[in-house]
């Protein structure tokens, strides 16, 4: 019998795995972001191995070469050179790592914060749920881009600078999200059992209730992955986020704009890198979103 109960755990996680992915792989475009995230992965972590240069390193010979199919192309340099020289495939290789840490550091930062702070104001209600909220609803106030650029303005233009002003701008999503959600937990009679038994309060707030909000964090997580993305390219193409010569892909595409016209590769590829990107992890949320919320999930 106690073979039963030990192993009940591991096959209950095992099948809610496998109910997951049945229904996740339901969602083609969601796959295939999977897949292309997948990839882009293994590209940031063997970047030394597979980027034919280094990212910053300028071959005065090759000043603005276009693609390798084009007319004067080079194949020793795939996708052409920016205006000093720079191999753009090697930059675009290295810019997934800078993109994916960017990524990971704001969505971690941003999601403690913001679970801890509708934990809070979930659990314990009144003055404090109040003035956390309003406090919310202020950031809310201003367009995310404009405040994150204040933020950067006021911190110093920098990528370490503008992750943070990021993770501030999307907290409020997380901290709703996350109060809504125990607030909705709080009437349950798991919840109401817990209390009785004489559960503290920090072991009910992470061990009791978050659990069971996990599902519309997770979707939110991956959407605000992209944001995440997209808010670094805008700061670094308006100067205020990583600083040359740093291969970050908006930071390319702010050295690259008076070239447009003349070398248009030099715009296109980092845009491209950023379009794509952008667009497998807001297919892979839609595929989470219909994955892990029962209203949603296909017969």
């Amino acid at each position: 019998m106690a073979d039963v109960t030990q192993n009940s755990a591991p096959d209950t996680r095992f099948e809610l795995i496998v109910n997951f992915w049945r229904h996740f792989r339901t969602n083609r475009g969601a796959v295939a972001g999977l897949i292309f995230f997948i990839a882009l992965v293994i590209i940031a972590l063997g970047a030394w191995f597979i980027a034919p240069h280094s990212p910053i390193e300028q071959y005065r010979d090759a000043l603005l070469l276009p693609p390798a199919w084009q007319e004067g192309g080079d194949w020793s340099y795939v996708l052409g050179t920016d205006a000093v020289g720079r191999d753009l495939l090697s930059r675009l290789i290295y810019g997934s790592q800078y993109s994916l840490f960017i990524g990971v550091v704001v969505v971690s930062v941003a999601l403690v914060v913001g679970v801890c702070l509708g934990l809070v104001a979930g659990t314990f209600g009144g003055w404090i749920d109040t003035f956390i909220m309003r406090i919310m609803d202020i950031i809310l106030a201003f367009p995310s881009l404009l405040l994150a650029l204040v933020l950067v303005a006021i911190l110093g233009p920098s990528l370490l600078n503008a992750m943070i002003a990021i993770a501030v701008v999307q907290q409020p999503y997380y901290v709703r999200l996350t109060r809504a959600s125990v607030m909705s937990e709080m009437s349950r009679e798991y919840v109401m059992a817990a209390r009785v038994s004489g559960v503290r309060t920090l072991r009910l707030m992470f061990v009791t209730v978050l659990p069971n909000c996990m599902a519309p964090l997770i979707v939110q997580a991956a959407l605000s992955f992209s944001t995440a993305i997209l808010d670094a390219a805008a700061l670094g193409f308006l100067g205020m986020g990583a600083q040359p010569p740093t291969p970050e892909w908006g930071t390319m595409l702010a050295e690259s704009r008076e070239f447009i016209l003349r070398a248009p590769w030099v715009v296109t590829f980092p845009g491209l890198a950023i379009l794509t990107t952008v667009l497998a992890i807001n297919l892979i949320g839609d595929g989470l979103r219909d994955a892990l919320d029962p209203k949603l999930k296909r017969s």
